[in-house]
């Protein structure tokens, strides 16, 4: 797969928002709040959208895109 990594956090949450993943309300609660805060994210919370990208089996972060 050849896919583009996204350019930033808010793009890689709409897209597992709008995927065919199945989602905890923690995981849905964390994905909302990336999607409309544009403040830095922290190491955890980069952290843990990698998981849940690499879990739904989506491109990952682009090197720098967690700012």
């Amino acid at each position: 797969m050849t896919e583009r990594p996204f350019p930033d956090h808010r793009a890689a949450a709409l897209a597992l928002l709008n995927g065919t993943s199945r989602l905890s309300r923690k995981a849905g609660q964390f994905l909302g709040q990336l999607a409309v805060d544009s403040t830095p994210m922290s190491e955890a919370q980069a952290d843990w959208l990698a998981k849940l990208l690499d879990r739904a089996g989506l491109p990952p972060m682009a090197e720098g895109g967690a700012e």
